[in-house]
C-alpha cells in the first residue's frame, strides 16, 4: 500500500469516527435516550485516532516531512473532520509520495531504521502497527477517559 492510500485510509477513518462519536454524543446528550453510542463509537474513534497519529509519525519519518508538519498532521485529529483537510493539502504539497522511501533508501539513525523495518516488511509492519494500536489503546484504557 502507497503512502497516499494508507494515509488517505486512516484520515477519513478517523474522520467518520468522529462523525460516529459526534452522533452518539447527540444521542447521550440532546436526545438523553442512550449512552451505548458514546461508549462504542468512543472506543472506536480512539482506537482510530491512535492509529491516524501512528501513521501520522511514520510519514513523518518515511517522507521527510519537517517537524511543523508533524505536529499540524497530529493536531488534525483533535478538531472533527480535520483530517480529511490536512491529508488533501498534503498530498497536492507532494508530501505522501507514490513509495516508501525507506524501502529504497539506507535509513538513517535508529528511527529511520524501525520505520524502514516496518515498510519493507508489510506483513510484519502491519502486525506491529495492530500491536502498537492495541498496546496504546491498553495504555489509554488504564489511565482513563479524557478529561
Amino acid at each position: 500500500m502507497s503512502p497516499t492510500r494508507l494515509y488517505r485510509l486512516v484520515a477519513r477513518a478517523e474522520a467518520v469516527t468522529w462523525a460516529l462519536l459526534l452522533t452518539g454524543m447527540f444521542l447521550k446528550y440532546v436526545t438523553e435516550t442512550t449512552e451505548l453510542g458514546v461508549q462504542v463509537f468512543g472506543m472506536v474513534h480512539g482506537v482510530v485516532f491512535i492509529a491516524y497519529c501512528l501513521t501520522t509519525v511514520l510519514l513523518w519519518v518515511d517522507q521527510s516531512w519537517s517537524t511543523g508538519r508533524l505536529v499540524a498532521g497530529l493536531a488534525a485529529a483533535v478538531p472533527p473532520f480535520a483530517t480529511i483537510p490536512f491529508e488533501r493539502s498534503a498530498e497536492r504539497a507532494g508530501l505522501l509520495g507514490d513509495t516508501w522511501r525507506l524501502r529504497t533508501q539506507a535509513p538513517h539513525g535508529p528511527v529511520e531504521r524501525l520505520a524502514a523495518w516496518l515498510v519493507r516488511r508489510p506483513a510484519q509492519g502491519a502486525l506491529a502497527g495492530v500491536v502498537a494500536v492495541a498496546g496504546l489503546t491498553a495504555v489509554a484504557l488504564v489511565l482513563g477517559p479524557p478529561a
